[in-house]
């Protein structure tokens, strides 16, 4: 029961209406046939998620909705994305390039972005190593399906999320090899016990429902 209560906690911050300060029209320079093209990046990750393009149209209907809406080119209509699968796109923020020809929506997706059923279009090329800031939020969807399919006796993370106090006490334990390798170790191993840090304090987040983001936004707010 805690655990559903803390999910649909969740769910309402995710939920937020769009109301924010809008990119007036006039900042736009759509091209000769009314069109933007607009990239959606998620909101808390960083993650580019797709490339699409919008129209005046489109534009209005995201401001009024809240919900990502494009001008899909191959069938010459308006696009609710999400409207049938249900993978929506919550609008956080819409900020416009230094030439007014370029959108960048930061959204909060409801599911994938692409219609292949990846999370992103950009699900090809060199993705190996990834990129840094990709690292964190894959880790946490690691930690939501470990959390899913609650193996304990298989997985680690399952075991530490079912045990909050274990997992923070490993978060304590952690924190003090981290302090330790910085005194006395070597840079390599003061990276690989941060990185013990920064895992167990994820599980233990998420033991919460919380993530990191939560966190970042904390940080965010103190810096102003």
């Amino acid at each position: 029961m805690h655990g559903a209560l803390l999910a649909v906690a969740r769910r309402r911050r995710m939920s937020a209406p769009y109301n924010l300060p809008t990119v007036p029209d006039s900042a736009i320079a759509f091209d000769d046939r009314g069109l933007v093209p607009c990239i959606a990046q998620d909101w808390r990750t960083g993650e580019v998620l797709t490339l699409a393009y919008m129209n005046a149209e489109a534009l209005e209907r995201t401001r009024a909705t809240g919900e990502v809406h494009y001008w899909s080119r191959s069938r010459n209509e308006l696009w609710h994305k999400g409207a049938t699968s249900g993978n929506v796109q919550k609008l956080r923020a819409l900020r416009v390039d230094c030439d007014g020809d370029a959108l960048l929506a930061l959204v909060e997706p409801a599911g994938p972005a692409c219609h292949t059923g990846e999370r992103t279009c950009f699900f090809t090329g060199d993705l190996i190593p990834g990129a840094p800031y990709e690292t964190l939020p894959a880790l946490e969807r690691t930690i939501e399906q470990r959390a899913a399919a609650a193996d304990t006796d298989a997985s680690y993370t399952a075991k530490l999320l079912a045990d909050p106090k274990l997992a923070g006490e490993k978060v304590e334990e952690e924190a003090e090899e981290v302090v330790r390798a910085v005194r006395e170790e070597t840079d390599e191993r003061v990276a690989s016990e941060a990185a013990d840090v920064i895992y167990h304090l994820a599980v233990l987040l998420r033991s919460r429902g919380l993530s990191l983001a939560d966190a970042e936004r904390v940080l965010d707010e103190r810096s102003r």
